[in-house]
């Protein structure tokens, strides 16, 4: 097993939507990312997953739990305060929405030089539009785009412009909560096909969020499954896809397209019957790195 980089303990977070009432968006989280590692976070949209990556992110404070990043528990404001150049430019984040994520009245030069600038990061290569330059190219784009706005580029153009804004600080953890959900297929694969390349080269350590399991099958080296703030089952992508365990897993897999066209309208997808697997317990060790929600279990992942 590897060095931890992100370690996330017991974590739980409720918004409070009134007086009245407040809604559970995690509930007991715990799992850990190894240095270098692609770690997978899949479930239907509403489950969590973006409030885990802002709390990772520190973009959102956790009502209970800790997080540990580096060694740093970044879920204590003193601490944060401490480390703070650090955490700023060894994180990145990359949002689903390229739109919003990018400001669409500068230039994409000074996109990507924008956070060296605001930390005061001397360029690697003598100035920030050279360095802008470098990351365009790294991430498939010609400089001739460096002087257009983001209204002028497509989706997946926008996209890699944000991926490279996030490369420029060279970061440890790279957060991408769905980066592209919002794509078409062709250009999902694009996107995809980059970031193993460039994971590959730089060895970033990543947390990927999506809720598309064929995404999260080409791409992660673990995956976690999550349904209504709860994780129900962590394994090696290879074994979560072969054996799955939990019956809310089983019946995300099973409604997975099939591309043979007759086997799609033959097929019956699992339904999740939530009465016959209650989200309670704790994960469970089943096999060697698969943890599954049982009653009663004591495991972390």
């Amino acid at each position: 097993m590897g060095e931890n980089l992100l370690e996330v303990r017991r974590l739980s977070h409720t918004y409070t939507v009134n007086r009245h009432m407040t809604v559970k968006a995690l509930d007991d989280v715990s799992f850990s990312i190894n240095k270098g590692e692609i770690f997978g976070v899949v479930g239907e949209s509403g489950c969590g997953k973006s409030t885990l990556a802002r709390c990772v992110m520190n973009l959102l404070r956790p009502t209970a739990g800790e997080i540990f990043y580096q060694g740093i528990n970044i879920s204590d404001k003193k601490q944060v305060r401490a480390n703070r150049p650090l955490l700023q430019t060894s994180r990145q984040l990359i949002f689903q929405d390229s739109v919003s994520g990018l400001n669409p009245r500068m230039r994409v030069a000074d996109i990507i030089a924008e956070p060296m600038q605001l930390h005061r990061i001397r360029p690697p290569r003598g100035s920030y539009r050279a360095e802008a330059e470098f990351q365009m190219r790294h991430v498939g784009l010609d400089a001739s785009y460096l002087d257009k706005y983001p209204p002028e580029l497509s989706g997946g153009m926008r996209q890699r412009v944000a991926i490279a804004r996030a490369l420029s600080m060279e970061p440890s953890l790279l957060v991408a909560d769905e980066p592209v959900a919002s794509l078409d297929v062709s250009i999902q694969a694009q996107i995809l096909n980059l970031f193993r390349h460039l994971q590959a080269e730089h060895g970033f350590t990543f947390l990927f969020i999506a809720h598309d399991l064929s995404v999260v099958k080409y791409l992660c080296d673990r995956v976690a499954v999550m349904i209504s703030g709860k994780l129900v089952e962590v394994a090696p992508v290879a074994e979560l896809f072969s054996d799955p365990r939990h019956p809310y897993t089983k019946a995300l897999l099973s409604a997975m397209p099939i591309p043979d066209p007759r086997l799609e309208r033959s097929r019956t997808p699992t339904v999740f019957d939530p009465a016959a697997a209650p989200l309670t317990g704790a994960l469970t060790e089943v096999s060697p790195a698969h943890f599954v929600l049982t009653e009663g279990g004591a495991a972390d992942a």
